[in-house]
């Protein structure tokens, strides 16, 4: 799970900090990665080789989009309903977020390597020597 605090200064000019969550399950990354022509991996090595920034903006998108939800107050959830997401996106606190993940490499690396299941980097790690986390280090 991927926490990012963000400060933002809403339509009323109050500034605001708010903590928001963002996480992908096993189930479903294996959905993106099953329901993509191709797969979700190879559109997206697809567009980093051709330095496809239009792709890039709409795959940083959908893994917000998808990502996005509530914690429950007891941990045993995640919620991610249309009426969060729509919330979120309406928010000048989407607008900052989403212009960093675009803008800044590091902070990508670090938003995908924290949406993804830990457990799945370790498995995949251990069954192919190439598949890594993402360095944020660039």
């Amino acid at each position: 799970m991927y926490k990012k605090t963000i400060t933002y200064t809403d339509y009323n000019d109050v500034e605001r900090t708010e903590d928001f969550y963002f996480s992908l399950s096993e189930a479903e990354l294996t959905e993106m990665q099953v329901n993509t022509p191709g797969g979700y991996n190879n559109m997206i090595d697809r567009i980093a080789k051709n330095k496809d920034t239009s792709g890039l903006v709409s795959v940083v998108k959908d893994l917000v989009v998808k990502s996005f939800g509530i914690k429950s107050e007891d941990g045993r959830r995640f919620i991610k309903k249309p009426e969060f997401v729509e919330d979120f996106l309406q928010t000048p606190a989407y607008s900052n977020f989403y212009m960093t993940l675009i803008t800044d490499e590091k902070e990508m690396a670090a938003f995908i390597n924290g949406i993804i299941p830990a457990n799945l980097i370790a498995k995949y790690s251990k069954e192919n020597s190439t598949v890594t986390k993402i360095p944020s280090d660039t």
